[in-house]
């Protein structure tokens, strides 16, 4: 019988937030897309706000009609990646395996190590307070025979909860609950399991897999097993991550040149920062455009490696121009690096001019993550204003 943690970080981009900003503490807080805009979505709101109607996802518009009083904010991104790493770290002290699903979520196997740590359920509240003494980060924990039963009970009892689902005792632990409880299960498959008459979780179970393979196909068996308390119990380990992007929506359609060509030059410096960050380069530039009727349009170019930010964005701005053939205003752009290798350090033998780029960006690099992204702007490119962009992050 497997063992399986899912950690879940409460309302994480608020509780980084509320970490940067004591004031925020106990005020309906939002994270996501400009309400003056009224573009973009609720990417994490407070608990507070929540009891306002809101949630992930909503549109800003919509949820600025429910919490007017909410303080909305754009959201640090380089931050979130920051603490989402350290708490991996934390965790990396006790599971033998970790698997993160998210920014804010993790899944451990801890099969076996009852013998070591005891209690799994005494284990998993060390382990939640030791995430908050050291970084005043709340998490809910679930504890399950396999990732589907964890990830509905780190649900169960947020925030700050614990939820340990006997062995054996998973097809009754969910009966009770709605459907929608069901990792997968969004609006559309919850509307056509209630017009069956399949509201509870239980109702499901009542059902023959052979009836759910009829009217779903493959999904409606996944579904079935589910609901039985069934899942995948070994993690994925990722061995490597295949890309790094940033891209932003506008606050207001855009349709001058010079204005993509800023923020694009913003959005690669964000990118490159990521890639020396880790020691990579990248031979594969991606951009991705999207005109205000929606089209979108997503273009890429191979070069040699590289993690200069000049060569990213004369790259991206190339593929930027040639795409945009329509006289449409644009919505959103975005820039993407993907085919990594190691820096080359036998490049340092001679101080020659590309010698000398690299050593520069090295030093922005350490500066960046030393005083944030915007203590050092390159070029003759001036500051974009964050107020203008809506989910760069």
């Amino acid at each position: 019988m497997r063992t399986i943690f899912h950690l879940d970080l409460d309302a994480f981009f608020v509780s980084v937030e509320r970490i940067l900003d004591p004031k925020l503490n106990g005020k309906p807080v939002i994270v996501g897309g400009d309400p003056k805009y009224g573009r973009g979505i609720v990417a994490a709101c407070s608990y507070e706000a929540r009891a306002y109607g809101l949630h992930s996802a909503m549109p800003i518009r919509t949820a600025y009609k429910l919490c007017p009083h909410g303080i909305y904010l754009h959201g640090h991104f380089e931050e979130y990646e920051r603490y989402s790493n350290a708490v991996k770290n934390i965790l990396e002290r006790y599971a033998p395996l970790i698997e993160q699903a998210s920014i804010d979520e993790f899944y451990l196997d801890m099969t076996g190590t009852q013998i070591i740590y005891g209690s799994m359920f005494a284990f998993a509240s060390k382990l939640q307070k030791e995430i908050w003494d050291e970084l005043h980060l709340p998490c809910s924990i679930g504890i399950g025979s396999n990732k589907t039963v964890a990830k509905i009970g780190s649900d169960c009892m947020k925030p700050k909860g614990i939820t340990y689902i006997i062995p054996g005792m998973e097809k009754e632990f969910l009966a009770p609950m709605p459907v929608e409880t069901i990792p997968g299960v969004g609006k559309v498959m919850k509307q056509h399991l209630n017009e069956r008459g399949i509201y509870r979780i239980a109702d499901i179970t009542k059902l023959s897999a052979d009836y759910f393979s009829v009217a779903f196909g493959k999904y409606g068996v996944d579904l079935w097993r589910k609901a039985h308390g069934e899942g995948t119990e070994y993690l994925k380990i990722q061995r490597e991550r295949k890309s790094i992007s940033r891209e932003t929506t506008f606050g207001k359609d855009v349709t001058s040149d010079e204005e993509l060509k800023q923020t694009l030059f913003y959005l690669t410096g964000k990118v490159c920062q990521s890639l020396r960050k880790r020691g990579w380069e990248a031979s594969t530039i991606e951009i991705k455009l999207r005109y205000i009727d929606f089209q979108t349009l997503v273009r890429s170019k191979t070069i040699s490696p590289t993690d200069d930010d000049k060569i990213v964005f004369d790259t991206a701005w190339e593929l930027l121009q040639k795409a945009k053939t329509r006289r449409v205003a644009v919505r959103l752009i975005g820039v993407g690096l993907t085919n990594f290798s190691p820096t080359s350090e036998q490049e340092f033998l001679f101080e020659d001019y590309e010698i000398k780029r690299k050593k520069m960006f090295k030093a922005v690099t350490k500066i960046r993550d030393k005083f944030g992204y915007e203590s050092v702007f390159l070029g003759a490119s001036k500051k974009i204003e964050k107020d203008h962009l809506i989910g760069n992050y």
